[in-house]
């Protein structure tokens, strides 16, 4: 595996044992081509991060190896990283590691993580959300050809409610992400009402191609936009990050010129750096920018007021939300 390397990371010096463990054997990508790609991307991935307490997904034995998420800031996270208190649905509370250098994301892969999942929040406030993060998540007999068609009308949908503007990005596998920037003037639960009144409309205008169904027996072939993403403690890979699938795919920021042009396989370990060398991070101006949710929060208003549709189901491991209907399974609903 090779002496132990010390790699420059935008003036900070981190030191990477083993640097010839194979990451990824399909590939043959190591340890030290994994740090080498964040360095590559720093400025990119450093933007989708800086800030934002973020979970690890790690394989300190490569992508065939066991994996877990760390919520919590390792306790030998070096004092350089600043970290975040954050509490989750369950009422208990951890402080979260937030990367405020390229080097603290050189430092995690290190210890083999490849995928970082950061919250919506900054850590100057943990419980206002300054992006609203809408999936597009392809279910059984859809592809990403679905996701991309949902993709270009959900564009159309954030204009006519509040101007919006999304930033898409490929999921790493067969989804799309759009993020918006907001200003951090609403709670989680603002911000999922307002996941929820974009997925409503979406679902609207192409009833046989997207679904809000929160139960998998009720979707069918379609796209499911997972408003529970937006959900406290609920986070989606960052731009940039590596997925744990054999080929080392990455989440690739995209223009909406390269919706549909592009797809999932242009981007992996192996050819990021190369674009982001040639084009940059093409979200370099998300930053720039802080809408408003209150058009899609009245939405949210004029759907319960006129069509009696409230809230929809949270995940299994929340506890019973105000409003919200039974989270039981509809299957079993019916025999009860």
């Amino acid at each position: 595996m090779g002496e132990a390397v010390d790699l420059e990371a935008a003036g900070r010096t981190v030191r990477l044992s083993s640097p010839g463990k194979i990451f990824f054997p399909e590939r043959g990508f190591t340890k030290l081509d994994l740090a080498r790609y964040y360095i590559a991307v720093g400025p990119g991935i450093l933007r989708a991060l800086r800030d934002r307490p973020t979970t690890l997904e790690r394989y300190p034995e490569g992508v065939t190896g066991e994996n877990f998420f760390q919520k919590r800031a390792p306790k030998n996270m070096p004092d350089w990283i600043p970290t975040a208190h954050i509490t989750f649905p369950s009422g208990r509370s951890a402080d979260e590691m937030c990367p405020t250098e390229v080097a603290a994301v050189v430092w995690a892969a290190q210890f083999g993580t490849l995928t970082f999942h950061p919250w919506p929040v900054r850590r100057a406030d943990v419980d206002r959300p300054d992006e609203l993060r809408i999936d597009l998540d392809p279910q059984p007999g859809t592809d990403y050809a679905d996701a991309v068609r949902a993709a270009h009308e959900l564009r159309e949908v954030l204009h006519e409610y509040g101007g919006l503007r999304g930033w898409p990005k490929t999921s790493g596998g067969r989804g799309l992400h759009v993020f918006v920037p907001i200003r951090p003037d609403w709670t989680f639960t603002q911000v999922r009402r307002s996941a929820i009144a974009v997925a409503r409309e979406l679902e609207r205008r192409m009833p046989e191609q997207v679904t809000t169904a929160w139960w998998k027996e009720e979707r069918g072939a379609k796209i499911f936009v997972d408003y529970n993403q937006t959900a406290r403690d609920r986070t989606i890979a960052s731009a940039y990050s590596v997925r744990p699938r054999p080929h080392a795919p990455v989440s690739a920021p995209l223009t909406w010129d390269e919706v549909g042009v592009a797809v999932p396989r242009d981007f992996d370990l192996g050819t990021m750096p190369g674009r982001f060398a040639e084009v940059g991070d093409v979200h370099a101006d998300m930053d720039e920018h802080a809408f408003s949710l209150e058009a899609l929060l009245e939405l949210a208003a004029r759907d319960e007021h006129d069509h009696g549709l409230g809230d929809l189901p949270y995940p299994p491991e929340y506890p019973k939300m105000p409003g919200e209907p039974k989270r039981v399974q509809p299957s079993r609903a019916k025999k009860a």
